[in-house]
């Protein structure tokens, strides 16, 4: 068994594929040419997104979308950087809005939380020395 795939339901994936570039530096891997399902290049597990009206024909028994305007759901991705506060300042001004401030933990990782636009919580964390 090998984990492949985080999706994640949006609104509106070519839009999203392109925040995830501009925010974070990721690159469009591909967008199906009906637009509802895309994948960036993102390393060993792939990030995808697929659109609600995908998901409402996959799940018969529907899910919960997620909404900017509402609490986040209690799952975040988490993306490592050796440049926290200019990676997390650039999301923002890429879009992302600031859930919780950088901080610095007790056994020295520094952690901070945005929102992306469609609401998902993304940890942006700098790697963890052992």
């Amino acid at each position: 068994m090998k984990y492949a795939y985080t999706i994640l339901y949006v609104e509106d994936v070519e839009k999203t594929i392109s925040f995830y570039e501009n925010a974070f530096g990721f690159q469009k891997k591909f967008i199906t040419p009906e637009h509802d399902y895309g994948e960036l290049i993102s390393g060993e597990t792939t990030i995808a997104f697929a659109s609600n009206s995908l998901g409402n024909s996959n799940f018969k028994k529907s899910f919960k979308q997620l909404s900017i305007n509402k609490k986040p759901n209690g799952v975040e991705m988490a993306f490592t950087t050796e440049n926290i506060e200019n990676d997390f300042n650039e999301a923002i001004k890429a879009g992302a809005i600031e859930y919780e401030p950088i901080i610095e933990k007790p056994w020295g990782q520094k952690v901070g939380y945005l929102r992306d636009i469609n609401g998902f919580l993304i940890e942006i964390c700098t790697p963890i020395k052992n």
